[in-house]
């Protein structure tokens, strides 16, 4: 009995199965187009693994809905359905105006098992038979014949399958009114794309910036979705176009926030609100991410979390600045309202909860065309709100500006009165301050003056001392010379006499001889030419003196003109020399070979090496005291265009605190009554004046370094 009710059990199952397969309906078709949506079966292939000769296993499940929604799901699904063939043309095709398809498999029955043509995203443009986006297979099938056909279709993102069968012209016509459809749907946009980029250039405003980005990617979203950008863009790179059908998407959604942001000012009407866009920026990020680093289905579902909480967000941050009378907030509700009502509208055809027809098949797009219309009014009617403010602006700054011209008039007849009374008092205060001016002009021109009286008394007592001893050692020889010249002419006066004598050569000879040793002639020249050696040295050192001080003074200040540095230098040693002997120092010159020639003025400079040499000699004065260890190191070499001179000494230097006045008029470190505190002023100005540096490094103790940079050629006038 148990094995009965078993039999009976198994008996009825087939019976069953049986009957669902004999109830498959047969679609008859009468050479019009139709829509095979609730005349196929379905079966989901969880697995991915079946093929096309699992399919008498499977067990297909009638679709309810006139366009099939699978929904975001990655298994495969099989769609089965029968065509009886009652129209008069045998070639037939089958359309799938759905781009978004991964892959789609279409079998048909043959005698030696199934034909198979496959249509996939990964393949170019170009590669498939029928040039469109939509999937079009062909149907083989005689007049009145009946077969049984199967898709396979698979995708990342979600699956609608609107099959409509049909014939190659009612085919082409039904595409080609979609395409027509899209071509102005597309002509709007791109007028109003270009519409606002012109008034962005014109005002400057990033509210239209953002605004023609977010309409450029919402319209290359839709166009992505309906295959367009794979179709013109993106023929030769199926791999591209995979990408952008979330990429695209993902920018939308950002500028949409960013055009939101900037045209509401919702960081200041609606804080809160304007902190979680950030959010809604970093889903829109991640989704892009997802989809370049290929997580294709977590990138959609992303995409649709960030696309509905943006679709939130933005309306309730509208309804509440609209209610805080921003009146183009108004516009942008209305705006977005169209946006959200094409697409509920597209979302209730797809779910058949509104009829299928040529208006729910295109309401996303009419929503985008009549939002991104009002956007631009409300863009519009935000620069008339900008231009009326401005306005008022004006007419206020206007107002204000006459009352202020009132005032004005009224102020300057009460300053003119109190001016003329200043001015008695300010003319009494310029005169005696014209008066102090003066005085402080001749104060500083008599200061100046006193340096360089300074200077020549040094330069004077210096040149003096130097050629007394040349001179002298000239003067002590004459006496000497003048005795030996007078015997030298009694000599020739003797001789004289002895030629015209009557004597004979022999007593001649003798006399003269005598002469001579009486007269101790070899003496008498050894002593002539020495002391015409100790006169020629003494005028020789005269005239070394005068050459240097010749080229120390120089007069042609108001030129330019190429002179020696180490020849200035050392003129200036030779005028400085007997004070640094009467001083005991040592002066240590290191001189480069070969130094060119500069562009200066070379009296001032030598003042300049004057001042700064005779404070040395002072500094090691301070700590030497003629010890015989002072030194004053004198060094001269070019380098990169530039002559640098560097004079140190071992003297008591100076405190780091008054490193930084030195070169300040006035001050000196000297006692009083031993310096003016202008030559190192002067010497700072006269560098400066050649387009030079000069510096100072010094320290109590172990002496003074100061280092000055000249360039070889002036790059104008220093003067």
């Amino acid at each position: 009995m148990k094995y009965f009710y078993k039999f009976i059990y198994l008996a009825l199952f087939v019976c069953t199965q049986f009957s669902g397969a004999f109830a498959e309906e047969i679609i008859n078709f009468e050479g019009k187009n139709i829509i095979l949506g609730k005349d196929i079966y379905i079966y989901e292939d969880k697995t991915e693994s079946l093929s096309i000769n699992d399919t008498p296993s499977m067990i297909f499940e009638e679709s309810t809905s006139q366009t099939p929604n699978l929904k975001l799901n990655k298994s495969d699904f099989w769609i089965k359905f029968s065509i009886k063939n009652n129209s008069e043309s045998e070639n037939l095709l089958l359309a799938i105006d759905y781009p978004s398809l991964d892959k789609c498999d279409f079998y048909t029955r043959t005698e030696n098992g199934y034909y198979k043509q496959s249509i996939s995203d990964t393949l170019k443009f170009s590669e498939r038979k029928y040039q469109h986006q939509s999937f079009v297979f062909d149907i083989k099938l005689p007049k009145d014949s009946t077969s049984t056909y199967y898709l396979k279709v698979n995708s990342s993102e979600q699956m609608i399958l609107p099959l409509v069968l049909g014939t190659p012209k009612g085919i082409a016509e039904k595409l080609l009114v979609h395409d027509l459809i899209w071509g102005i749907w597309i002509g709007i946009v791109l007028v109003m794309i270009f519409y606002n980029l012109f008034l962005f250039i014109s005002t400057k405003d990033k509210s239209y910036l953002y605004y023609v980005l977010y309409t450029a990617f919402i319209s290359l979203t839709q166009t992505s979705l309906s295959g367009y950008t794979y179709r013109f863009i993106f023929n030769n790179s199926p791999h591209l176009y995979n990408k952008a059908l979330i990429v695209f998407p993902g920018l939308a959604g950002i500028c949409a926030v960013l055009f939101v942001s900037s045209f509401l000012s919702t960081k200041q009407r609606t804080p809160l609100l304007h902190k979680l866009f950030g959010i809604i920026l970093f889903l829109y990020g991640t989704a892009i991410l997802l989809r370049i680093f290929g997580y294709d289905i977590a990138s959609y579902r992303m995409i649709d979390y960030a696309a509905i909480s943006i679709a939130i967000l933005i309306y309730v941050a509208a309804v509440k600045i609209a209610r805080q009378g921003f009146r183009p907030a108004r516009y942008f509700l209305f705006a977005w309202t169209m946006f959200l009502l094409g697409l509920i509208l597209y979302s209730l055809r797809n779910l058949e909860l509104v009829p299928d027809n040529l208006f729910t098949n295109y309401t996303m797009q009419i929503g985008i065309a009549l939002e991104v219309a009002l956007l631009s009014l409300a863009l519009a009617d935000r620069i008339n709100i900008l231009k009326k403010e401005k306005e008022e602006s004006q007419a206020q700054a206007l107002s204000i500006a006459k009352e202020n011209e009132r005032i004005i008039k009224e102020q300057n007849t009460i300053l003119e009165r109190r001016v003329n009374e200043r001015t008695v008092e300010l003319k009494e205060a310029n005169e005696e301050l014209t008066i102090t001016l003066e005085d402080l002009k001749q104060t500083q021109s008599q200061l100046v003056a006193a340096e360089k009286m300074a200077s020549l008394g040094q330069l004077t007592a210096g040149i003096a001392h130097e050629i007394n001893n040349p001179i002298n050692f000239v003067t002590s020889n004459i006496s000497p010379l003048q005795r030996d010249v007078r015997m030298l002419i009694d000599t020739i006066d003797t001789y004289e006499e002895l030629v015209y004598s009557d004597q004979n050569i022999e007593d001649k000879k003798k006399t003269i001889e005598n002469y001579k040793e009486d007269l101790d002639y070899d003496y008498l020249k050894i002593e002539i030419d020495h002391l015409l050696k100790g006169i020629n040295e003494g005028a020789s050192r005269t005239a070394e003196i005068v050459k240097g001080l010749r080229i120390f003074s120089r007069v042609d200040e108001d030129d330019l003109k190429l002179a020696s540095i180490t020849e200035g230098m050392d003129s200036t040693l030779v005028i400085m020399n007997n004070l640094i002997n009467a001083s005991n120092i040592k002066v240590d010159k290191d001189y480069q070979d070969n130094i060119p020639q500069i562009e200066c003025y070379p009296g001032k400079l030598n003042q300049v090496f004057l001042n700064i040499i005779s404070n040395a000699i002072y500094a090691v004065n301070q700590t030497h005291k003629n010890d015989g260890n002072g030194i004053i190191r004198i060094s001269v070499k070019a380098e990169n265009d530039h002559v640098i001179i560097e004079m140190g000494d071992n003297g008591c230097g100076i405190d780091k605190n008054n490193i930084t006045k030195v070169f300040d008029p006035f001050f000196t470190t000297k006692d009083v009554g031993e310096g003016t505190g202008l030559g190192m002023s002067i010497a700072y100005n006269t560098v400066k004046k050649h387009n030079g540096d000069i510096e100072l490094f010094s320290e109590i103790g172990k002496g003074t370094l100061i280092k000055i940079t000249l360039p070889l050629k002036q790059r104008s006038d220093p003067a």
